[in-house]
Parts: C-alpha cells; sequence; structure tokens
C-alpha cells in the first residue's frame, strides 16, 4: 500500500469543491474559536489553512467558505494566558489586525502554532511540542510550500503566453511530459509492466476522460500485482485520487511522490526506443482506443 501522510480531508466531494473554489492546497485542518476586532466574542469554525490563509467555514460539511485570512505577512505568534486547561489560546499579530484563535485541546493547539508558523517563515519551528510523525508532517508541508511559492513566482508570465498560443494557427504546443509518460490505454500499460519488468514499474497515461491522467504500478509484493491511481487535473495542480488526496505542483512532482513515498519500489518505465514496444505511441499523440473504450482510471 502507498503511504499516505496528507491531513485528513473531508469527504471527497466536499474536498474536490473546496480546492475548486480556493485552488490552494491544503496542509491542515480542525475546528477553531475565531476573535477578529469586529467579533465581541469567538465564533467556532471549522477552518482549513490552505497555502498561507485560513479559511473558515461554518461545519464540516460547508463547501463555500464564509471568511477567510491571509497569513503569509504575520508579524509575530503571542500565547496568551488561559484559565482553561483543557484549551490553548494565541494571538496571530498581522500588519492590519490581531486575531485571537483557541482550540479545543493543548495538542491540538500545539500543532496550528506549527503550521502556521512552518508556512509563514518558511522553516519548522523548533519551540513546538510534537510528535515524530507530526513533525515529519511539518517538514513534507514545508517542501510544498517552497514548491507552491516557486510555481506562484513564475504564474504571471503564464497566462500572457498562453493566450497567445491559440491564436497562431491554433498550433497545440505539448507541454513537458514525464519520460514515463505514454499515450496508452489501461490494457496497454498493463502488458508493458509485465513484459518489460527491467525497465521500469510505473506509467503514467492519459486518463479516460482525456482531461486527466492516471498512473499504472506493478509492484511484486508475494505475487505481482497491477493497480492503477486517477491523478485529476485541479487548476495549475494536479489531484492523486488516494484515500487522502495529495495536490501537487505538476506531474514531475506527481512522479516524483510515487517514487519517494515507497522508497524507491516504484521506477519509472522509460524506454529510449518506442519502436520496440509496438503499442507504446508518442507523449503529443492523441489514442483513438482510449476514446472508444473508456476505463475507470
Amino acid at each position: 500500500m502507498m503511504a499516505k501522510k496528507p491531513p485528513k480531508p473531508a469527504p471527497r466531494r466536499i474536498f474536490q469543491e473546496r480546492l475548486k473554489i480556493t485552488a490552494l492546497p491544503l496542509y491542515f485542518e480542525g475546528f477553531l474559536l475565531v476573535k477578529r476586532p469586529e467579533y465581541q466574542e469567538y465564533k467556532l469554525y471549522w477552518t482549513e489553512l490552505r497555502g498561507t490563509t485560513l479559511f473558515f467555514y461554518t461545519d464540516r460539511k460547508s463547501t463555500i467558505y464564509v471568511g477567510k485570512l491571509d497569513i503569509i505577512d504575520l508579524v509575530c505568534l503571542t500565547d496568551q494566558n488561559s484559565t482553561e486547561k483543557s484549551c490553548a489560546k494565541f494571538t496571530l499579530v498581522l500588519p492590519t489586525e490581531e486575531v485571537q484563535l483557541k482550540t479545543e485541546n493543548t495538542e491540538s493547539g500545539e500543532e496550528w502554532r506549527g503550521f502556521i508558523l512552518t508556512v509563514t517563515e518558511l522553516s519548522v519551528p523548533q519551540h513546538v511540542s510534537l510528535l515524530p510523525g507530526q513533525v515529519i508532517r511539518l517538514h513534507e508541508v514545508l517542501e510544498r510550500e517552497k514548491k507552491r511559492r516557486l510555481e506562484t513566482e513564475r504564474s504571471p508570465v503564464m497566462p500572457a503566453e498562453k493566450e497567445k498560443e491559440p491564436e497562431q494557427d491554433d498550433v497545440d504546443v505539448p507541454k513537458p511530459m514525464p519520460a514515463c509518460f505514454y499515450a496508452v490505454s489501461r490494457k496497454e500499460a498493463t502488458k508493458m509492466l509485465e513484459k518489460n519488468p527491467s525497465l521500469g514499474n510505473m506509467i503514467l497515461r492519459p486518463g479516460s476522460d482525456s482531461k486527466n491522467y492516471s498512473i499504472t504500478i506493478r509492484q511484486e509484493i508475494e505475487m505481482p500485482r497491477i493497480k492503477h491511481y486517477k491523478v485529476m487535473s485541479a487548476g495549475k495542480n494536479y489531484t492523486i485520487d488516494l484515500e487522502k488526496p495529495v495536490t501537487l505542483p505538476n506531474l514531475f512532482s506527481v512522479v516524483d511522490y510515487f517514487v519517494k513515498e515507497t522508497r524507491g519500489n516504484l521506477r519509472p518505465f522509460i524506454h529510449s526506443t518506442d519502436d520496440n514496444l509496438g503499442m507504446v505511441k508518442s507523449p503529443t499523440q492523441k489514442s483513438e482506443k482510449l476514446k472508444k473504450n473508456p476505463h475507470k482510471a
């Protein structure tokens, strides 16, 4: 089984709806009591930390947020003395306001503190009391946030370039793709992995709907097993459809994720001469067989 380490998401439909609306990766979530300057008392929200923004929902099932707070310019996070032993209280000091937060328990407070400081300071804080597994999650979020910001910095020039391309005689310029991408069907990918195990055991291919992608892998645990994973396009990002979805900035990162999570047990299927693999098609070709015989993943 693939190791899955992202935060526990809401049900899949809710997760996808929120992702479409916010267009930001989910790093952490949970209930928070929030008191902003315009509030006379705390208000309870189901809160998501996506990128460097806190999104507030009335409950866990709501798909539309009722408020949000950008914390990228956080000045500091200060602890508050609380007479309630079962909760944690702290204040987010921002250039324009101070927001008080209160958590359900002290452990949750340490987690919120850790994730907020990690994404705003771009470093894992040393002064939070967390378990080793929680610290590993902070390091993972740190790397994802660094990559996200790099992508964001590059994005301003991209839209203009993309708008011009269709006007130039509608030329469809293919995007760079990982070396293990082949425009083949689910059945063809399976045959490739079974017949050529020395070349790798993981193929990236088009999804059945021609809009998304799929990963086909072959693992030898007791006996060879073939598995397929959906990779859905989500704005500029890609989401691996796992029990706990993982969102990454590009397809190269998707391939790297599978390699790293299996500690190198999965290797990209790479063949330098496509002619020797009868069913393999160029990454820029459309597979008519996919359109006629759609598959789940």
